[in-house]
C-alpha cells in the first residue's frame, strides 16, 4: 500500500492536469466559464429565497434558504463526484489501453475537480452568512476537517463504483436511482427534527433520529456543516458538530476508503481488457 501511495505522489502532476482538464471541459463554450462556480450558489440562493419566503414560507426554521444551502452544497459535491467517478475508468479507456499510469488517478481527479467547485461555492456562501447576521465563528476552523472526512468517504465510494462500472455498465443507471433515494433519506431539504425520535417497527422501539446519523454518513456530515456554519434551527449560533456522530462518520469514511482501495487494487490489472 505504501508503494502505491508513493506512486500516486509521483503522478501528482497528472492528477493536477486531469483536474484542470475536467474543469475546462465542464465550462467549455460557456459564456461565464469558471464564474459559474460562483454564480450557481447565488442563483440557488435566489430560488430558495423566493420559494421558501413567498411560495412556501417556513416559520419553523430561521433563514431557511441558508439552512437548505448549507446542506445542498455538500450534497451536490457528493453526488457529482460519485456520478463522475463511476464512469471515469470507462470514459478514459483509450488512455488505459495505451499508457501505463496509476489507474487511481482517474476517480481521484474527478473527485478533486468537484472539490474545487465545492470550495468556490463555499466562498460564495460566507458573505451570505454575514448578510443573514450569522457570520463565521471560531468553529469554522473545523470546516477543513469536515471537508476532509467527506472527501475520504467520497473517494472510497468512487473507487468502488468506478471498479464496478468497468464490469457492470448498469452501475451508473442504478446509482441515479440510489442517489435519489439517498437524497430523500438524508436531511438535506428538511431538519432532522421532523423525523420521529422513536418509532415502533415489528414491536421494536427504534431511535429514528439517532439511527439516521449512525447509518447515514452523509446525514452526519451535513449536520456537521450546518452546526459550524449555520447554527441550530432554534436560532442558536454556530457551534461544534456532535462529537460522537462525527467520530463514527470519520471511522466509517476510513473503512470505506480502505475497502474501496482494496477493491480497486484487486481488479485494476484487468481494466485494460474490459474497457
Amino acid at each position: 500500500m505504501i508503494k502505491n501511495l508513493r506512486e500516486l505522489v509521483k503522478y501528482r502532476e497528472l492528477i493536477r492536469n486531469l483536474v484542470v482538464r475536467d474543469l475546462k471541459a465542464r465550462y467549455k463554450s460557456s459564456v461565464l466559464g469558471f464564474l459559474w462556480s460562483l454564480v450557481n450558489p447565488l442563483l440557488m440562493m435566489a430560488v430558495f429565497s423566493v420559494v421558501f419566503t413567498y411560495m412556501m414560507p417556513s416559520q419553523a426554521v430561521p433563514h431557511f434558504p441558508l439552512f437548505v444551502l448549507c446542506g445542498i452544497l455538500p450534497w451536490n459535491f457528493f453526488t457529482a463526484s460519485l456520478m463522475g467517478s463511476t464512469n471515469s475508468i470507462v470514459a478514459n479507456g483509450h488512455l488505459i489501453k495505451k499508457v501505463y499510469f496509476a489507474r487511481e488517478v482517474l476517480p481521484i481527479s474527478t473527485v478533486l475537480a468537484n472539490l474545487v467547485n465545492f470550495m468556490l461555492a463555499l466562498v460564495v456562501l460566507v458573505p451570505m452568512l454575514y448578510i443573514a447576521g450569522i457570520g463565521l465563528t471560531q468553529w469554522a476552523l473545523l470546516l477543513p476537517l469536515v471537508i476532509l472526512v467527506q472527501v475520504i468517504f467520497t473517494l472510497g465510494l468512487a473507487l468502488i463504483l468506478s471498479t464496478l462500472n468497468v464490469f457492470y455498465r448498469d452501475t451508473a443507471m442504478i446509482m441515479d436511482v440510489l442517489l435519489l433515494a439517498w437524497f430523500f433519506l438524508t436531511p438535506v431539504m428538511y431538519p432532522i427534527d421532523i423525523l420521529p425520535a422513536q418509532a415502533t417497527v415489528l414491536g421494536w422501539q427504534l431511535p429514528v433520529q439517532r439511527l439516521t446519523y449512525i447509518l447515514n454518513p452523509m446525514a452526519s456530515l451535513i449536520a456537521s456543516y450546518r452546526s459550524i456554519l449555520y447554527g441550530s434551527i432554534q436560532g442558536g449560533p454556530p457551534g461544534p458538530p456532535a462529537f460522537d456522530f462525527f467520530l463514527r462518520t470519520t471511522l466509517t469514511a476510513l473503512v470505506i476508503l480502505a475497502l474501496g482501495y482494496w477493491v480497486f487494487s484487486r481488479h485494476r490489472a484487468t481494466f485494460a481488457e474490459e474497457v
